[in-house]
């Protein structure tokens, strides 16, 4: 089977390319596409441990199966830029907006999520969201140390309220600073599509007549598919060097 495997910031001048397709058996993994490598770009270190691994926009580790046509990203770590909480306190867009101000950022972008007051036509009382907060915050991590890598984005913050919030109240602040404000606008939407698919957190709308769990599982390949087709689809797929996917 042949296996895509791209390489990013560090990880790409270290290696020399960006991008390597590799010839693996059935039943590899992806422990098995990094061996390829390694024989493909000996300037690499002998050592090389990805730091962020993901297959097909999904996150991964190295015991993770492949199969033909897989995509194989490999990420570097961030000095520093990401930042990500997921609590019970109420949350401060200004805050984490400053907290993403650089002397050479020309663009700060913030996204606030607030609590509408109805679904549908239906009245809504209150939400209330719930979380592994450590695994929520973990993911989150991840996703912006991804998203930096991939846009090329200086410094990005996420936070996550969850406990009960009322109508107006502030559920999730992302906020981007680079230096332009393409990539700090897309960066920002791409945060926000990663966490509402991938994130353990969950909703519960109150109602005056009831109450539900609000969520729809979202599998691999349709997670994917809405990547590919979001806003930032073209920016990436130029970055990246590859066509952008049509909507077929």
């Amino acid at each position: 089977m042949d296996v895509l495997v791209r390489l990013y910031a560090s990880y790409r001048e270290t290696a020399g390319l960006d991008r390597l397709r590799v010839s693996l058996s059935g039943g590899a993994t992806v422990a098995d596409a990094v061996a390829a490598l390694l024989e493909a770009a000996p300037s690499l270190p002998r050592d090389f441990r990805p730091h962020l691994i993901a297959v097909n926009e999904e996150f991964a580790n190295p015991a993770y199966p492949l199969s033909d046509g897989d995509d194989v990203a490999l990420y570097p770590p961030v000095s520093g830029g990401a930042d990500a909480l997921v609590g019970t306190a109420p949350l401060d867009a200004r805050e984490a907006a400053d907290a993403v101000r650089r002397s050479f950022n020309g663009a700060v972008v913030t996204f606030e999520g607030t609590t509408r007051d109805n679904t549908g036509g239906r009245p809504v009382l209150r939400l209330e969201y719930e979380a592994d907060e450590r695994m929520a915050e973990k993911a989150i991590g991840r996703i912006l140390v991804e998203t930096m890598a991939r846009f090329g984005v200086p410094a990005i913050t996420a936070r996550h309220r969850v406990g009960r919030l009322e109508i107006g109240d502030v559920s999730l602040v992302v906020a981007a600073g680079a230096p332009h404000r393409t990539e700090a606008f897309l960066a920002g939407l791409y945060v926000v599509d990663r966490i509402k698919h991938i994130v353990p957190v969950w909703k519960k709308e109150h109602f005056a007549d009831g109450e539900v769990w609000v969520g729809a599982a979202c599998d691999p390949e349709t997670h994917a598919l809405h990547l590919s087709e979001a806003p930032y689809a073209g920016f990436l797929a130029e970055r990246e060097g590859e066509p952008a996917l049509s909507r077929g």
